[in-house]
């Protein structure tokens, strides 16, 4: 049964004290700021990697371990912390959840040393492990019915293009300041919605009559550690290497372990997992593991595209990518009303082939000489078709479970998200490097093997490399600009085939409850 002991609003966002359309305003703008945070924090540090390494006097490889334990910790403990939070209350962790990213973001930027780094953004992890799914469920137990679509498109728009805004505000400040004020924009953040959180935010919690399954909480945090590790060190290390292997293999019989534990639980599982037979679930979070797998390969490869192949400054490439988080706000403001109109399966749909299309725009007409041209319709389209399958995905996940479990849809929300980033940078990332190097290796003839060898690991050391490769110079320079087009076709493509068969599932299997009428 659900309590409101704030007596502001209940569980269905109705009923006597139920907050009036300027509290629900100010309730929606204190979740979406305290999202910001976190959504800047994860793509933040990658512009300042180079930087940290000097600073710290660190390899690439640290580096990366500082960069990818935020997201590690961030997906190991969506789940159980989304559970606890429908339990223990969703305002107090949400205030619990933004002093702990606060207070180590602060931490994070007066480190001064790797390790103390390392440990500031372990801590930023479960912070955000804590306001993500709280931030989500807060909108769905608080907004009626009517109004609950309109919440969550911009609680998506946020989550979706704010990325994008944080990844140009953190290259603004490391080309004028120091890297270390990029921790200066999440704390601002937080002071904010924190500040608006303990004025606005009614409290909502669950009393469920059974225990909190811990088992389930521990297998899943394994689960997730073990694939999330494969798909973040995979890239780097290799494939077949032990360890890549090792937490695949964990990862695996983990999740496997997992699903067989919540079946027997039943009804008194941390996630019912017999609920993803119904197809809003299903079909709405194999929608948002592809879109934002593809979205997160897209950053990936496109920022490498700008800077070696256009020559363009980190600030620069960041500010390229603003027409897209422009287009997917837009687009998720669209959403609701489309899926009122037409349904949330057609809606959904609609994303998905745009979202194919702008792909094949991407693949078609980039080349070396065409410019920043070449990319701007695939970028605008992909805006679209992103905010538009997002919206309906999310919305079918959290209207798939309970009220009293909405802690835990929206972890799974988020998990699901994050994953597929790790897998869309992980596939797109690969085809990429894999085309980029077989290009390398016809266009190299006559230049030194040493320089070539260099020059095949990947278009930044080739540009790098050019400068000393005497009378090869241009032909190194323009070998890898081409090169790493004819990959980026490829990978472009690969990505175009998968939303291709994402479409079809989805007109099959997606969501086919008629279009919501409006409430009068």
């Amino acid at each position: 049964m659900s309590t409101n002991p704030l007596h502001v609003a209940p569980a269905d966002g109705t009923g006597p004290g139920a907050p009036d359309a300027r509290q629900l305003r100010t309730i929606l703008i204190a979740v979406s700021i305290a999202l910001m945070a976190v959504i800047a924090s994860v793509s933040g540090l990658n512009v300042a990697q180079t930087k940290m390494a000097v600073d710290f006097d660190i390899a690439q490889n640290t580096v990366l371990w500082i960069i990818n334990i935020y997201t590690l910790t961030l997906c190991a403990l969506l789940l159980p912390l989304g559970a606890i939070g429908d339990r223990l209350g969703r305002k107090p962790m949400l205030v619990a959840g933004l002093v702990v990213f606060g207070v180590s973001s602060v931490v994070g930027a007066l480190a001064p040393n790797a390790e103390m780094m390392l440990a500031s953004r372990l801590v930023s992890g479960i912070g955000a492990a804590v306001i993500m799914p709280i931030t989500l469920a807060v909108i769905t137990s608080t907004f009626p019915e009517e109004q609950r679509g309109k919440a969550i498109g911009v609680w998506t728009g946020v989550a979706g293009g704010g990325g994008i805004l944080g990844m140009f505000l953190s290259a603004f400040l490391v080309d004028v300041a120091d890297w270390r004020w990029l921790f200066a924009l999440p704390v601002a953040l937080i002071v904010v919605a924190l500040a608006m959180t303990l004025t606005s935010v009614p409290n909502s919690h669950e009393r469920p009559a059974h225990s909190f399954d811990t088992v389930g909480a521990l297998v899943s945090i394994v689960a997730v550690v073990g694939l999330t590790f494969c798909l973040q060190e995979g890239p780097e290390r290799g494939w077949t290497e032990p360890a890549t292997l090792i937490s695949l293999v964990v990862g695996i019989v983990a999740t496997v372990g997992f699903v067989a534990w919540e079946l027997r639980r039943r009804d008194a599982s941390l996630l019912d997992v017999r609920l993803f037979r119904a197809r809003g679930l299903s079909g709405g979070s194999i929608t948002l593991l592809v879109a934002f797998g593809v979205q997160a390969g897209i950053f990936v490869v496109l920022f490498p595209f700008f800077q070696a192949v256009f020559g363009w400054s980190g600030l620069l490439s960041a500010a390229a990518l603003m027409p897209m988080a422009v287009t997917m706000m837009v687009a998720t403001s669209l959403a609701p009303k489309m899926v009122v109109r037409i349904g949330p399966g057609p809606t959904m749909s609609a994303g998905i082939a745009l979202t194919g299309v702008s792909l094949a725009l991407m693949a078609m007409f980039v080349s070396v000489n065409g410019g920043y041209l070449s990319l701007l319709p695939g970028i605008l389209v992909m805006g679209i078709g992103m905010g538009l399958s997002m919206v309906p995905s999310t919305e079918a996940i959290t209207l798939s479970l309970p009220h009293e479990k909405q802690g835990v849809a929206s972890a799974l929300n988020d998990v699901t998200r994050e994953f597929g980033t790790a897998l869309g940078v992980a596939m797109i990332g690969a085809v990429l490097t894999t085309g980029y190097r077989d290009s390398m290796d016809d266009r190299l003839e006559g230049v030194p093997q040493e320089t070539a060898d260099i020059a095949r690991e990947g278009v930044a050391t080739a540009v790098e490399v050019s400068g000393s490769a005497g009378s090869h110079a241009q032909q190194v320079l323009d070998a890898a600009q081409q090169s790493y087009v004819d990959g980026w076709q490829q990978s472009m493509w690969t990505g175009f085939a998968v939303m291709g068969v994402l479409f079809v599932y989805i007109a099959f299997r997606g969501p086919k409850n008629a279009a919501r009428t409006p409430a009068v």
